[in-house]
C-alpha cells in the first residue's frame, strides 16, 4: 500500500512540473529533473507574465521524500500566485517568504532562484533566496563562466527578509545555467565531490546549444561517479541560451 501511494505521489508531483518547454523565439530552453527517491523536494517552473516576459524558477526544499514534496508543492503554488500580482523577482520572493514562514514545518526551508526574461532586449532580472549561484557563459570568449550573485536568505527561515535584485543583458550566443545542489554534491567511488569549480569549468568550455549542455553535464556526471553510482540527492538543470541569430 505504501509503495502504491508513493507511486501515486510521484505521478502527482510530475504533473506539477512543466509538461512542455516554453517556445521563445530567439532562445533555446532545456530542462532536466530526476528525484533521488520516489518523490523529491526540487522543482522548476516557467511562468508566462505580462508584456511577453517569461519567469524562470528553480527551487530546492531541505530534506527529501514526502515531507519535501509536500513543501515543494506548497511553495510552487505560492510562487505562481505571487508572480501574477507582483512585478519583480525580489518582491515575489519577499511575499512568498512572509507567507511560507508561517506555514513551513520547523527545521525546513526552501532555497529558490527566480529570474524574469524580457525577450526582446535579452534583459534578465533575478533574485536569489539562498540558492546555488547560476552560471553565465559569455559570448566571444574562448572559455569561462561567471557566477550570477544576488543576496537573500532561504524562504521560510525568518519573516521580513528582503531580496537583492540584479540584472544582466543576455547577448546573442550567451547562456545561463540554473541548477540544484544534487549535481555539485554528487560523489565518486572515492568520495570526491563533483563540486562547483568542476561545474563552472564545464559550463565555461561548452559551446553548443542549451539542450546539449544538459546532456553534456549529465554525461560528465556519469563519467565522474561511475556506473554503480546511487543518486544521493534530487538533480535539476535548466538552461537558457540566446541564439546567435534572431
Amino acid at each position: 500500500r505504501i509503495e502504491q501511494e508513493l507511486r501515486v505521489a510521484r505521478l502527482i508531483q510530475q504533473t506539477l512540473l512543466p509538461k512542455t518547454l516554453p517556445e521563445l523565439p530567439g532562445y533555446d530552453v532545456a530542462a532536466y529533473y530526476q528525484p533521488a527517491r520516489e518523490v523529491g523536494g526540487d522543482f522548476y517552473d516557467f511562468l508566462d507574465l505580462e508584456d511577453g516576459r517569461m519567469g524562470f524558477v528553480v527551487g530546492d526544499v531541505t530534506d527529501k521524500g514526502v515531507p519535501a514534496a509536500l513543501v515543494m508543492a506548497t511553495t510552487r503554488t505560492m510562487l505562481r500566485a505571487a508572480a501574477q500580482r507582483l512585478d519583480t523577482p525580489g518582491e515575489v520572493l519577499k511575499r512568498v517568504n512572509d507567507v511560507l514562514v508561517q506555514e513551513i514545518p520547523p527545521n525546513m526551508f526552501v532555497t529558490c532562484l527566480y529570474a524574469i526574461l524580457e525577450r526582446e532586449s535579452g534583459r534578465l532580472i533575478y533574485a536569489n533566496a539562498g540558492h546555488d549561484l547560476p552560471y553565465r557563459r559569455r559570448a566571444g570568449r574562448s572559455e569561462g563562466a561567471e557566477e550570477l550573485r544576488a543576496r537573500g536568505m532561504p524562504l521560510g527561515l525568518m519573516p521580513g527578509m528582503g531580496y537583492e535584485e540584479k540584472e544582466i543583458l543576455l547577448e546573442k550566443g550567451e547562456s545561463v545555467l540554473f541548477y540544484s545542489d544534487g549535481l555539485v554534491e554528487a560523489h565518486d567511488a572515492h568520495r570526491e565531490m563533483f563540486g562547483f569549480p568542476r561545474l563552472q569549468g564545464l559550463v565555461g568550455t561548452h559551446r553548443s546549444g542549451g539542450s546539449s549542455l544538459v546532456s553534456f553535464l549529465l554525461s560528465e556526471l556519469r563519467r565522474f561517479t561511475g556506473e554503480d553510482w546511487e543518486q544521493e540527492d534530487d538533480i535539476t538543470l535548466v538552461t537558457l541560451e540566446r541564439s546567435e541569430e534572431l
